[in-house]
C-alpha cells in the first residue's frame, strides 16, 4: 500500500508538471508571436507585453507552487514569484526611462529567475525526474541575463525583439520539458502493460 502511494503522487506530479510545462510553452509562443509582430509596431502593445512577461512568470510560478505542495514547500519558486512581481513594477517604471534601462531590468531578472528555476529544477530532479531541459534553460537565462546587461549599454537602443528572442528560447525549453514527461508517462504505461 505504501508503494502504491509512492508510485501514485510522482505520477500525479509529473502530469500536472506536463500540463504546466506545455501551457508555458503555448504562452510563450504565443508571446514571442506576439512580439515580433504587433510588437514590433506598436510601442503600446511592446509596452504591454513586456508587462506581462515577468507578470505571468509570476502567476504562473505562484500556481504552480500551489498544486506542488504549497508555497512554504517550494522556496525557490516562492521567491521567484517575488522576483517576477518585483521585474513587472520595474519594467513599468523603466518603460519611463528607455528600452535601455528595460532590458537591463529584463537582464537583471533573467539572472535571478534563472538561478531559481535552476534549482527548483534541481529538486524536482529528485521527485519527478526528466528536469534536464529546466536545468539548462533555468543556467541559460542566467547567462542570457548577463548579455542583456551588457547590451543594455549599447548606444543603439535595443527594442522588444531582444526579449522575444529570449523568450522563444524559453518555449523551446518548456516544450521539450513537457514532452519528456509525456514519453516518461508513455513508457510507464507501456512498462504497466507488460
Amino acid at each position: 500500500m505504501t508503494d502504491t502511494a509512492i508510485d501514485v503522487a510522482p505520477a500525479g506530479q509529473a502530469r500536472s508538471l506536463k500540463l504546466y510545462y506545455f501551457i508555458r510553452a503555448g504562452f510563450s509562443a504565443v508571446w514571442v508571436a506576439a512580439a515580433f509582430t504587433v510588437g514590433q509596431h506598436s510601442p503600446a502593445v511592446a509596452n504591454i507585453l513586456l508587462i506581462a512577461y515577468p507578470a505571468w512568470d509570476a502567476v504562473a510560478n505562484f500556481v504552480d507552487a500551489a498544486r506542488s505542495g504549497g508555497l512554504g514547500k517550494n522556496r525557490t519558486q516562492t521567491v521567484n514569484v517575488v522576483v517576477s512581481a518585483i521585474t513587472t513594477l520595474a519594467v513599468i517604471l523603466a518603460l519611463q526611462l528607455s528600452m535601455n534601462w528595460v532590458l537591463a531590468v529584463f537582464g537583471a531578472w533573467a539572472i535571478l529567475s534563472g538561478l531559481l528555476q535552476l534549482g527548483t529544477a534541481v529538486r524536482r530532479w529528485k521527485s519527478v525526474g526528466g528536469q534536464w531541459a529546466m536545468i539548462l534553460s533555468g543556467a541559460q537565462s542566467a547567462l542570457a541575463g548577463g548579455f542583456f546587461i551588457s547590451q543594455a549599454r549599447m548606444p543603439a537602443p535595443p527594442s522588444i525583439a531582444n526579449v522575444a528572442g529570449y523568450a522563444a528560447v524559453g518555449a523551446v525549453y518548456f516544450l521539450i520539458s513537457a514532452a519528456w514527461l509525456f514519453v516518461n508517462d508513455r513508457r510507464r504505461e507501456v512498462a504497466r502493460s507488460s
